[in-house]
């Protein structure tokens, strides 16, 4: 982690085509960014501690070009849950978005249930990634968190950094942790104050109103910095949530394992009930071709794409290998060069998967 970070090149070309938006929302200062059909009711990523609203760049480009629309934020500097609660909710308001479905890892994911349980008509569905449903052991583990609005940037930034496990690693999984590394460093003393705050500030997840049914649970069975026993705890308290689990992919596997987590983000949207708009992006046509012929794909399946039902037009080809043409976006290769059953990738369900 101590080398020198180069910009992976398909992020490179994501920050050329994606708009930042940045807007102040009473006090809070919001950073986000908003890609895809407006039409479409919006998956909302949320960031970690260590992330930013960069990290799911992946899931924005790629998903985006099926149709869906896609949400990722940053956590703005809140200090305690309610007004996390109150903050998001406003944001939500300025954007002109009312239901969501929000997809959440580790921080992410327990600010998404507290969301989820307070303003339970808003939220449609959740996706929760190596997350965890109360704060009691992280509190436990910082004894200084009383005096971390006072701490050095540098001391903050070593503490969270010291939570991402080093090398050594395959390269992908090295490369998601050199990104979230380099995403750490653009973040400022007070932004890692307020998340490590909220981190330790006594909470809990209450009893939600949303079916288990319309939540997806998707971990890493590798390693991560939530422990095993937090993660265990959060599948039992949605015994009847879809479960997908990726064989490796470490903290980051949005980053290390895009394929896996953006065929699982669109399998749980369909599931859910949200049509992708593929008509309404820019080349591609509402009979899935291409917006020239030089554009077809040669009978070759996206490997992002879902199975297919019996009579559902068929997705055009996907832009992603047009558009992401980098070496960093070689791991699709893993799901494209194999049945969709020998992925590793593993749905721990008994019914039909659409």
């Amino acid at each position: 982690m101590k080398t020198a970070f180069s910009a992976p090149g398909d992020y490179i070309y994501f920050k050329s085509q994606v708009p930042l938006h940045k807007i102040p929302i009473g006090t809070k200062q919001w950073r986000y960014y908003d890609f895809g059909p407006k039409v479409v009711p919006p998956l909302i990523c949320l960031p970690g501690t260590a992330g930013t609203a960069d990290v799911y760049y992946k899931q924005i480009m790629s998903l985006s070009m099926k149709g869906y629309r896609v949400i990722s934020v940053d956590i703005p500097r809140v200090w305690n849950h309610h007004e996390w609660i109150q903050a998001f909710e406003k944001f939500l308001d300025a954007i002109d978005v009312h239901h969501i479905h929000l997809y959440g890892t580790s921080l992410g994911g327990f600010l998404a249930q507290l969301f989820a349980q307070h303003r339970p008509r808003r939220v449609r569905s959740l996706i929760l990634s190596n997350s965890f449903l109360d704060t009691r052991s992280f509190s436990a583990s910082m004894p200084w968190a009383p005096v971390v609005s006072w701490t050095p940037s540098f001391l903050l930034k070593r503490y969270v950094l010291t939570g991402i496990r080093d090398g050594p690693h395959e390269p992908f999984i090295a490369d998601s942790v050199d990104f979230v590394v380099s995403q750490v460093e653009t973040l400022s003393k007070d932004d890692l104050a307020s998340r490590l705050t909220l981190t330790v500030d006594a909470a809990s997840v209450g009893p939600l109103l949303l079916s288990d049914s319309f939540i997806t649970i998707m971990d890493t069975n590798d390693y991560c910095a939530i422990p095993q026993q937090l993660k265990h705890d959060l599948r039992e308290r949605y015994p009847e949530a879809r479960r997908a689990f990726l064989k490796t992919g470490g903290d980051f596997p949005f980053l290390s394992r895009p394929d896996e987590v953006n065929l699982h983000l669109q399998l749980h949207m369909r599931r859910v009930g949200v049509e992708a708009r593929t008509d309404l992006v820019p080349g591609i046509s509402k009979g899935g071709s291409g917006g020239s012929p030089s554009e077809g794909n040669d009978g070759r399946e996206d490997p992002d794409d879902p199975p297919k039902d019996d009579g559902e037009p068929s997705e055009g080809p996907s832009t992603d290998s047009q558009l992401l043409p980098t070496p960093e976006s070689s791991e699709s290769r893993s799901l494209g060069d194999q049945p969709l059953s020998n992925a590793s990738v593993c749905h721990v369900v008994n019914e039909d998967m659409t």
